[in-house]
């Protein structure tokens, strides 16, 4: 039985058509992946089904019924939830009181006890395993996930949209989250998954669609998929994504940090007293859930940050606290983890955002001016290599996808031949063909003996291209270990506890 019949719905955005004809059904008790790489049109479907957009055509059926889904409060009322990829709490409110936030039968005389009893029970039958009590801000991601999950409950969803609900947890709090999936739908709930992960897809889905362009290409069992027919589906060519790095020596070491200590943007430590090396021909891999200072180390590494204790060197250079320009003087290139605010200027040019930094090199003047004529041949000669795409020089930087956007920004660093490589999320947000490209490069400097600092939250990009991978926790470094490591094990290190088998101290 179909519970959800979405019929030749189209949306379009300006010129956009970001939905065309797509037809879509969920069963009961089934999770139905809906895969597709960004702008594919995926969440824009689902935002339609949940009432945040309004479809320009087509129907919805719920339940066997026509229906209009105006807003999402008419979504809600016929049984639909949405768990949006970044949550919608209240950091100072506890849990309980988030769950029932704006709920009626609250009224104006809250009975809390009775209402914690309601999450208890609500907890125990599916395994959620939430602390009525706590407070969100106490909570780890992972846990405020769930949180968002119960408040749909209560709200008496039986069909779930869950947006990305991976995005930011460990893989234990991945599998704990699945588990809890599956008593749902084996209780009759319905699960739309969207996702862009297709190892999620095969390990935990029943059906899959897969979008692209804004249309369906397929809905398959996931029992006769494999990553290969996914990826060519998502894609419309043959894509790998499997780990091809050669074995090969590492040389000497080129980037070394001795007991750096760094704070954030509120003045507390985000890094604590960290030690890591990175050798010629090598790529350290540093993994970890988002927020326990990966990004403050690479800022600090680059010179964006402040180092309040310890010291680093590059080329056995002491460059603690060195401005960015004499670091890329010295031979380090960086991928920002932004490349929207901190990687392009997205109103210069492809071929000005070329050579950002680089301006005042003699091979691109002439006495005192600018030699365009250089710049021109330079930048032709990047996007043809790197494959940015339009050829255009001339188009904005903010004219591009984010995959161009992010070869614009390798072709860059690439270009200047730097003896050492800081990736921070070089892949975050780029789809499945932009992230084989930008891996492929990466694994080219490796070949190069360049040196390869590699932050990244997907943990299969960080075991598929790493020599070694260090994993970040509260700030420290709690484990080395090497990409062959069964996941449990790294995601356990993740989560802050320790394996005995991963070494601790320098990486």
């Amino acid at each position: 039985m179909n519970v959800i019949e979405l019929n030749n719905i189209c949306k379009a955005f300006g010129s956009n058509k970001a939905n065309h004809n797509v037809c879509f059904n969920l069963k009961k008790g089934e999770i139905h992946a809906l895969l597709g790489e960004n702008g594919a049109g995926k969440s824009t479907l689902m935002n339609i089904l949940y009432g945040l957009y309004s479809c320009d055509s087509g129907n919805i059926m719920i339940n066997g019924e026509l229906v209009d889904v105006e807003n999402p409060s008419k979504a809600i009322a016929h049984g639909v939830g949405m768990v949006h990829q970044h949550f919608m709490l209240v950091p100072q409110l506890s849990v309980t009181q988030n769950i029932f936030l704006g709920m009626k039968e609250t009224g104006l005389f809250l009975k809390m006890d009775e209402l914690k009893k309601r999450v208890s029970d609500l907890n125990e039958s599916f395994g959620f395993n939430v602390d009525p009590s706590a407070f969100i801000w106490q909570l780890p991601v992972g846990v405020q996930q769930k949180v968002e999950i119960l408040k749909a409950l209560m709200r008496d969803a039986k069909i779930l949209i869950l947006d990305e609900p991976t995005a930011v947890l460990t893989p234990n709090e991945v599998e704990e989250l699945f588990a809890s999936i599956k008593k749902l739908t084996d209780s009759g709930y319905s699960i739309i998954l969207i996702t862009h992960k297709m190892e999620e897809v095969l390990d935990y889905c029943d059906r899959v669609t897969i979008m692209r362009e804004g249309k369906v290409v397929d809905t398959i069992n996931v029992s006769e998929a494999d990553q290969d027919i996914l990826a060519k589906a998502m894609v419309g060519r043959d894509v790998c994504l499997d780990r091809i790095i050669e074995d090969q020596e590492p040389g000497e070491v080129l980037l070394k940090l001795n007991e750096i200590t760094v704070l954030n943007d509120k003045k507390l430590p985000a890094v604590n007293n960290l030690s890591l090396e990175v050798a010629r021909g090598e790529i350290l891999g540093i993994a970890g859930v988002d927020g326990n200072g990966q990004l403050e180390l690479g800022e600090a590494i680059v010179g964006l940050r402040k180092i309040e204790h310890g010291s680093m060197s590059l080329l056995n250079q002491d460059t603690t606290n060195a401005v960015p320009r004499t670091m890329m003087d010295l031979g380090m290139a960086h991928i920002p983890d932004d490349r929207h605010k901190k990687g392009l200027v997205l109103d210069f040019s492809i071929k000005e955002n070329l050579i950002l930094g680089s301006q005042r090199d003699k091979k691109y003047r002439s006495g005192m001016m600018m030699n365009y004529g250089t710049v021109k041949d330079e930048a032709e000669r990047l996007v043809e290599e790197f494959d940015v795409r339009p050829r255009n020089i001339e188009l904005t930087g903010g004219m591009l996808s984010g995959g161009n956007q992010q070869k614009v920004i390798l072709a860059r660093e690439v270009s200047r031949n730097p003896e050492v490589l800081i990736a921070l999320q070089p892949t975050r947000g780029l789809d499945i063909g932009a992230i084989e490209f930008v891996r492929g490069k990466i694994i080219e400097e490796r070949k190069n003996n360049k040196a390869i600092l590699l932050v990244s939250t997907d943990l299969d990009e960080i075991l598929t291209l790493s020599d070694r991978i260090a994993i970040m926790y509260k700030g420290e470094i709690i484990g080395i270990v090497s990409p062959d490591t069964p996941v449990e094990e790294i995601g356990l290190l993740m989560g802050g506890i320790k394996d005995k088998k991963a070494k601790g101290g320098v990486a």
